[in-house]
């Protein structure tokens, strides 16, 4: 099981430490393992925390989060994702997953069309505007990642790029955040006993040895890159919500 859970854990890692998207990966791999839905969602965040942890952590030391504003920001969108698996409930989660699919490939055209988006650093600092965006932003965000999740790495990049930073610290602003949703949804998870263990911490690792690839390489490399990269995750995010998985 782990000669193919491995390598998919390091990729997803890379991927994810870049623009996002890593859950694309993962999840299914652990359903083809055979895993049920309710473990292969409880052991997924389980090995999330250690991608999203290692990449936070290059992007930290590296001066590529702005910790005043992402401070601010983790507490709604814990509040929003315990919100979004409260409202699971209400709504149809099909109707909700081509509805998603739809914007966040309307999000990808729009980084793509605009040449400039993303690639050069205009963030003003905590203005009202930023504030006014990015606080209703995640928890916008944070609801729709306990509603649903896959993408939600993506469309944090999108806030943030959007707020005026570069690709590259918009990465780590999302990582950041991405960080402290995962480890709460880890502790939620961790009462209802679903995750399987091995599985979990040995593909945690490798997906952890990814991330810190991807984190390097997406400083390393700068925006540009983070920008190619970034909209064939929205591809492949797209597909996974219009496929249902």
């Amino acid at each position: 099981m782990l000669l193919y859970g491995l390598p998919l854990a390091f990729l997803a890692g890379f991927i994810d430490a870049v623009a996002g998207g890593g859950g694309t990966i993962t999840l299914p791999t652990l359903l083809f393992m055979g895993l049920s839905p309710a473990q292969a969602v409880a052991t997924n965040k389980l090995l999330a925390i250690f991608g999203s942890g290692s990449a936070t952590a290059q992007y930290w030391r590296s001066g590529h989060v702005e910790r005043a504003l992402v401070l601010r920001l983790i507490p709604l969108a814990l509040i929003g994702s315990a919100l979004g698996a409260f409202l699971v409930q209400f709504v149809d989660p099909d109707a909700f997953r081509t509805l998603i699919g739809v914007v966040i490939l309307g999000v990808g055209a729009l980084v793509l069309v605009n040449k400039r988006f993303g690639l050069e650093d205009r963030y003003p600092g905590l203005t009202s505007r930023t504030l006014a965006l990015t606080l209703p932003g995640a928890l916008v965000v944070g609801m729709y990642d306990g509603f649903l999740g896959p993408g939600t790495g993506t469309f944090l990049m999108f806030l943030f790029a959007l707020a005026g930073f570069n690709l590259v610290r918009a990465s780590g602003n999302a990582r950041t955040i991405n960080f402290a949703t995962n480890l709460g949804a880890f502790l939620f998870f961790l009462i209802g006993g679903q995750m399987v263990w091995w599985i979990g911490l040995s593909m945690g690792v490798a997906n952890a040895l990814g991330a810190t690839l991807g984190a390097r390489m997406a400083m390393l490399r700068g925006s540009a890159f983070v920008k190619w990269v970034y909209a064939v995750i929205v591809i492949l995010v797209a597909a996974r919500l219009f496929l249902g998985r």
